[in-house]
């Protein structure tokens, strides 16, 4: 888990994003925010909490974030469980070297917070083994669906396969990558049926953050009473 740094923080706390929908159910537009604390000279934010306005009412209700600090932190609200209602998924960036996001969905449905998707959660859910192989194959292996890819390194240049592969495609020695927490998470409609699907990416890494395979695309459709995997694909980088 990626921890934050201390900084200074400006103690007023202001609007870092904003929308507007209907998110309890009553078909009156309410008010969404994010608030935090912006750190001195820097776009890093600090204590950020979501805060809704119901429309009818005025009554504000705030919802504290486990993980509460980053940048760039966004908003946005749509149908995601198919009941007409918009549910609210945050985005913050955490800064770190892999490009990792915190992610978070509530629904307000009747006024009341309800947790939907936590991206710590789903990033112990699915994890990953990738294992470099001969004739300049690396093995992706999704451990909770035991679904495995195949990537060809084989066009990666001289340097890099001569590194690892002797002049016959043999390893000279193990070696293993690892895939990143997730460094995105989309809502697209993907059967523009008016709800949601979430499109997950999380970076296929080799020795070393930078050296970059490709990415993990999880498509997460809400079943019942949490999102379950609908799709799963390998994006893989051209050479």
């Amino acid at each position: 888990m990626y921890r934050y740094p201390y900084r200074a923080i400006q103690a007023n706390p202001v609007v870092v994003s904003y929308a507007q929908g209907d998110v309890n159910g009553d078909r009156v537009t309410d008010q969404v925010y994010l608030i935090g604390e912006w750190t001195q000279d820097s776009p890093f934010v600090q204590n950020i909490t979501l805060v809704i306005q119901e429309g009818r009412s005025g009554k504000s209700t705030s919802v504290p974030l486990k993980e509460n600090a980053g940048y760039h932190p966004s908003l946005f609200l749509g149908d995601f469980t198919g009941n007409g209602v918009d549910d609210i998924l945050i985005s913050i960036a955490t800064g770190g070297s892999g490009g990792t996001m915190v992610h978070y969905m509530y629904s307000f449905l009747g006024n009341t917070p309800q947790l939907l998707f936590d991206s710590g959660v789903y990033n112990e859910q699915y994890k990953y083994k990738v294992i470099y192989q001969d004739d300049y194959k690396v093995k992706v292996t999704s451990l909770r669906n035991n679904n495995t890819f195949r990537i060809d390194i084989s066009g990666r240049g001289t340097e890099y396969v001569g590194d690892l592969y002797d002049e016959g495609g043999k390893l000279k020695s193990p070696v293993e990558g690892f895939v990143n927490p997730i460094s995105g998470l989309y809502p697209v409609d993907f059967d523009s049926n008016g709800v949601y699907e979430l499109l997950a990416y999380q970076k296929i890494a080799g020795r070393y953050n930078a050296d970059t395979l490709g990415y993990v695309l999880n498509t997460l459709a809400w079943r019942d009473r949490e999102f379950g995997l609908q799709n799963q694909n390998v994006a893989i980088l051209g050479s």
